[in-house]
C-alpha cells in the first residue's frame, strides 16, 4: 500500500512538474516571438487619471507629507496667508509685500486654474482700452467702488517728461494716486484680474507706490470676489528704502526733481483729459466719482472745481502720435 502511494504521488508531482515545463516553455515561445503578456483572471487593469486628478493626488500627498513633519506645505501656506490676508483686510486694508510678488492675493481662476490677482484702476485704467494695451491679461473688467480712499494728484511720472507732455514751467506733471480719506469718501473704479505671472512687470511700473490690498464692491453693494491690489500714494523715503538712491537719481534726478511726492504740483493737462474722458465713457456714475472725489495736491480743489477754472484742458489735443494712447 506504502509502495502505491508513493508511485501516486511521484505521478501527481511529474503532472505538476510537467505542467510548469510546459508553461514556461509557452512564456518562452511568447516572449521570442514579442507577443502580448495574457491579462491575468484576478489581474487589476489601472486606467491613467486625467491631469487634474493627477495633480489633486500629489497635492494631497504633499500635505499628507508635510502634515506628518508638522510644517504646511506650499499650497497650505498659502491658503493661510490667504485667510490671514482676508481677516487683517479692514476698511483701509493691508500693505503688500512686493518682494513676494502679492501672493497673500493670489486666487485661482475659475475657468483655467491660473493665479489671478485683482486690480483695482482708478485713472488711466478705467478705460478697458487702456487697460488691455498695458496688460496682457485682463479678465472680467467692470466698474466697482472702493470706499475710505480719494483720488489725489500728489506726484511727479517722469513718463510725462519723456514724452513731452509735462509743463515743468507751472509744475504741471503730476500724475495720480490715492490715498487714505474719511469714510464720506467713496470712489468708482474699475476691477479687473491680471494673471500673477504679470505681477512683477506691474511692481516695475508702479514702482513709485505703496501697493496695499483692499476689499473693493460692485456697484450692487456686494463685496467683490477677493482682495485687489491698489496703488496708494506713498513718498520719496519709502522709493529710496526700496530701490536705492542710485536708482532714484536715475530715475528722476536727470529731471532735475529733488521731491517726487509734493504738495505743489498740478496734474499734467493731457494725462488728465485722458482720466476723464475714460471715467466719462463709463457712464454718469464713475465720472461724477472723479470730478468730486478727486483733488488736486492741495487737497482741497476738487478736479470739478479746477476744470471750472480750466475748461481748456479739455479742448486741448494730445500730440499726434500720443492721440491712441491718451485719448480717453
Amino acid at each position: 500500500a506504502i509502495t502505491i502511494a508513493a508511485m501516486a504521488a511521484g505521478a501527481a508531482g511529474r503532472r505538476v512538474a510537467s505542467t510548469s515545463a510546459s508553461a514556461r516553455g509557452s512564456e518562452d515561445e511568447r516572449r521570442a516571438r514579442g507577443g502580448p503578456r495574457p491579462r491575468q483572471a484576478n489581474r487589476r487593469v489601472v486606467v491613467a487619471a486625467p491631469k487634474r486628478r493627477a495633480t489633486a493626488a500629489r497635492t494631497a500627498l504633499e500635505d499628507e507629507r508635510c502634515s506628518r513633519g508638522r510644517r504646511p506645505s506650499p499650497r497650505q501656506a498659502r491658503t493661510r496667508r490667504v485667510a490671514a490676508a482676508r481677516s487683517m483686510a479692514g476698511s483701509l486694508g493691508f500693505e503688500l509685500d512686493r518682494s513676494k510678488h502679492f501672493d497673500e492675493i493670489w486666487r485661482t481662476s475659475p475657468g483655467e486654474g491660473d493665479n489671478i490677482v485683482g486690480v483695482v484702476g482708478f485713472g488711466s485704467l478705467l478705460s478697458e482700452k487702456s487697460a488691455r494695451s498695458t496688460f496682457d491679461s485682463v479678465l472680467n473688467f467692470r466698474l466697482g467702488r472702493v470706499t475710505n480712499y480719494r483720488r489725489i494728484f500728489s506726484h511727479v511720472a517722469p513718463i510725462f517728461l519723456e514724452r513731452g507732455i509735462a509743463k515743468r514751467e507751472t509744475k504741471e506733471m503730476a500724475s495720480l494716486s490715492v490715498e487714505e480719506g474719511t469714510e464720506a469718501d467713496s470712489i468708482v473704479v474699475s476691477l479687473f484680474d491680471m494673471k500673477a505671472e504679470e505681477v512683477p512687470a506691474f511692481i516695475a511700473r508702479e514702482e513709485e507706490y505703496r501697493f496695499v490690498a483692499v476689499q473693493p464692491k460692485e456697484l450692487d453693494g456686494t463685496a467683490s470676489e477677493g482682495l485687489h491690489v491698489m496703488c496708494v500714494a506713498s513718498c520719496d523715503e519709502d522709493f529710496i528704502s526700496n530701490y536705492g538712491k542710485e536708482r532714484f537719481m536715475e530715475r528722476y534726478g536727470r529731471y532735475d526733481i529733488e521731491r517726487v511726492w509734493a504738495d505743489d504740483l498740478l496734474p499734467c493737462p493731457v494725462y488728465l483729459r485722458h482720466c476723464v474722458l475714460a471715467a466719462e465713457k463709463m457712464g454718469s456714475a464713475c465720472h461724477d466719482s472723479f470730478l468730486d472725489y478727486t483733488y488736486l495736491a492741495d487737497r482741497k480743489t476738487s478736479i470739478r472745481n479746477y476744470l471750472a477754472d480750466r475748461p481748456e484742458i479739455l479742448t486741448e489735443l494730445p500730440p499726434d502720435h500720443l492721440a491712441e494712447r491718451y485719448g480717453g
